[in-house]
């Protein structure tokens, strides 16, 4: 059975929630799922993301992939695609080429 680690949508008209969910991947967004995951709700300020960080750990490492916004989701709460802990982004550096400055530039 090939696991999917997708969003199904819960909540009122236009009011949307989701339910982060271990889903079969031939079953419809709605249908019934293996395991709840977590909850993600879009309309709060800022948007609200509740994962089960271990389960989603096990889920990974039994072969579940997680869907495109899934792994957006584990980025924003701190998680890698594998369900891992995400080290914290390397700082950017800029190039070490030589710039003139504006008067180097003036006398040129």
């Amino acid at each position: 059975m090939a696991v999917r680690i997708r969003l199904a949508r819960v909540g009122a008209t236009k009011r949307p929630s989701y339910r982060v969910v271990a889903i079969d991947r031939r079953k419809p967004r709605d249908g019934r799922a293996l395991e709840i995951l977590g909850f993600y709700d879009p309309l709060t300020e800022p948007a609200t993301v509740r994962l089960e960080a271990e389960r989603i750990r096990d889920w990974i490492g039994k072969g579940a992939q997680p869907s495109d916004t899934v792994v957006k989701l584990l980025a924003q709460a701190g998680l890698d695609a594998r369900g891992q802990e995400a080290a914290a982004p390397a700082p950017k550096t800029r190039s070490r080429k030589s710039t003139a400055t504006a008067g180097e530039k003036a006398s040129a």
